[in-house]
């Protein structure tokens, strides 16, 4: 019979003491950009930040009216903002649920759907913006 590898455990660690005032307001940008750190691990998430220059260019290229470079990077936020959720939600699982589950499954298969709802939302609008404008 083979064994099984030991469960990774992490160590309890303290909780770390409230930050208040002005230090919160750096403080939150340091998480910030600890989870654009996280979040460019992952492969779908560059393949999205490349679309924007990408995106960028074609509007530009094409003279696309301003109101649509705008539109683009609002929704292109919204894609972003909604990977960083998806990603959390499958650390989140994999930490919870280290073994397949169904439940597992159905949250990722749902996160999943909501970045795909939203490439489409962009690609809808860049092509709405390059044949109806």
């Amino acid at each position: 019979m083979k064994a099984e590898p030991p469960e990774k455990t992490e160590a309890a660690r303290p909780c770390p003491a409230r930050i208040n005032g002005v230090h919160h307001l750096f403080a939150a940008a340091g998480y910030s950009l600890a989870g654009i750190r996280r979040l460019w691990a992952e492969t779908a998430f560059r393949h999205e930040v490349l679309g924007l220059p990408v995106v960028m260019a074609l509007f530009w290229v094409t003279s696309a009216p301003l109101w649509a470079f705008f539109g683009f990077i609002i929704l292109w936020c919204f894609l972003i903002a909604v990977e960083a959720l998806n990603t959390a939600v499958e650390v989140i699982v994999d930490h919870i649920s280290p073994h397949w589950s169904e439940a597992a499954r159905d949250a990722k298969d749902l996160g999943s759907l909501a970045v795909m709802a939203l490439i489409l939302a962009n690609g809808a609008f860049v092509a709405a913006v390059l044949f109806l404008a």
